[in-house]
């Protein structure tokens, strides 16, 4: 059994999202062909994008699988929040790596998020956050429109690193000794 704190687990891996929270869809380009998908996929799924953005993430696995706990930690300083979260599901295929973790008690948002990696058919490659969620506490209720606003460009920010972190590593394999 679960212990994500909301009825629709695995919602963000569909579409339409669940009703009823706010939606998040943001797309960023990463770079192009198998060997961006790789980089980037790996970054992704071994939290190395989250660190790299300066997110502090404890997880007990090296690599997001499903039932893989993951604690986010949100904000500076003395002024750090905890969001636990459970990752909920994984996709790694030839043109898809990613994954989707939910909120747990303790989260100040209830609901989930998916962090995918996409190569498409004109070999572009893509990074995809697609979110539901709803406050949880009572500061994020406080908080309200600032609450998305904030979620936006937080998965921006993810976006534009997930995309350096790609670049670096498509240079470095290209690279002949």
């Amino acid at each position: 059994m679960s212990d994500v704190n909301y009825p629709e687990e695995g919602g963000s891996r569909r579409t339409p999202l669940p009703a009823g929270y706010a939606h998040l869809r943001v797309e960023v380009p990463v770079g192009r062909g198998r060997t961006a998908l790789m980089a980037a996929g790996e970054a992704v799924t071994t939290f190395r994008m989250h660190r790299a953005a300066g997110t502090v993430i404890q997880a007990d696995a090296t690599r997001a699988a499903p039932g893989v706990a993951v604690e986010v930690g949100l904000g500076l300083g003395p002024l750090r929040l905890r969001a636990p979260c459970r990752v909920v599901w994984t996709v790694a295929d030839e043109d898809r790596i990613g994954f989707g973790y939910g909120t747990r008690d303790g989260h100040p948002e209830c609901g989930e998020e998916a962090f995918v990696v996409e190569r498409r058919a004109d070999d572009s490659v893509w990074f995809t956050v697609t979110a539901f969620s709803r406050p949880a506490a009572w500061y994020t209720r406080l908080a309200g429109p600032l609450v998305p606003v904030l979620q936006r460009c937080y998965a921006r920010h993810l976006g534009r690193t997930l995309r350096r972190l790609a670049r670096r590593a498509v240079a470095g394999s290209s690279l002949t000794p």
